[in-house]
């Protein structure tokens, strides 16, 4: 799971799992403003037009989690292997033994 912390950028799917599942559709740039807990945020987002908007309230899926039918975040594909490259060094570090 990763943490969610105020000023990262995450996908925005406003039209929620049906918006994902059209192959034309591309997810909303969006930055995090607020986190209520690690599956809601709130954020601003950039229309198609570029006009910007918030939303609160919105679920962060991790890993795992279902996506909703309606308006929803996730993590971009980078910054999920960066996450799991971060949890193979710490796991690395922790089998060693101590120097």
């Amino acid at each position: 799971m990763i943490n969610p912390t105020v000023g990262r950028i995450v996908y925005y799917w406003p039209g929620g799992r049906a918006h994902t599942e059209d192959p034309g559709r591309q997810p909303l740039a969006a930055t995090i403003a607020h986190v209520h807990n690690e599956r809601m945020i709130n954020i601003g987002y950039l229309q198609i037009d570029g006009v910007a908007r918030d939303a609160s309230c919105v679920p962060l899926v991790q890993d795992g989690d279902e996506r909703p039918d309606a308006a929803f975040c996730e993590w971009m594909p980078y910054q999920k292997g960066q996450a799991a490259k971060t949890e193979q060094l710490e796991a690395k570090v922790e089998t060693q033994p101590a120097g």
